[in-house]
């Protein structure tokens, strides 16, 4: 198992769906985590309705800071918009998603955003 790690400002709606993504397409093959470098606490409304749009209860994730994450080297760890507020963790390969936060958009551009994770999130299990 390859542990994965995303991470985004508030840990409410990028690294959120991208760690249910990771989850629902790595299946047993990887360990998916998020955690924001400025947690907001709480998982986004449009971020749940987004994800169970696709079957996805993201309801029962938890909004969680660097510190609540596992120990461990992590295969990748990727940031999306967190720039140097994320601190470093220990990773094998750092990525950076230049991926806009989709907290104040539309509920179509939020949509769109969803499916741009969910492809970056295929692009990277395709490469393990």
């Amino acid at each position: 198992m390859k542990n994965l790690l995303f991470v985004c400002i508030e840990n409410s709606n990028r690294s959120q769906m991208a760690q249910a993504f990771a989850r629902l397409h790595g299946k047993e093959k990887v360990n998916a985590y998020s955690a924001g470098s400025r947690p907001s606490g709480k998982i986004n409304p449009k971020a749940v309705a987004a994800m169970q749009e696709l079957g996805y209860d993201l309801s029962t994730h938890d909004s969680k800071s660097l510190d609540e994450i596992p120990d461990v080297e992590y295969e990748y760890a990727i940031t999306m918009g967190c720039g140097d507020a994320c601190p470093y963790v220990r990773a094998k390969h750092r990525l950076d998603w230049n991926i806009p936060d989709p907290r104040n958009m539309s509920e179509a551009e939020f949509r769109q955003v969803r499916d741009l994770i969910e492809e970056k999130v295929k692009e990277l299990l395709g490469k393990m």
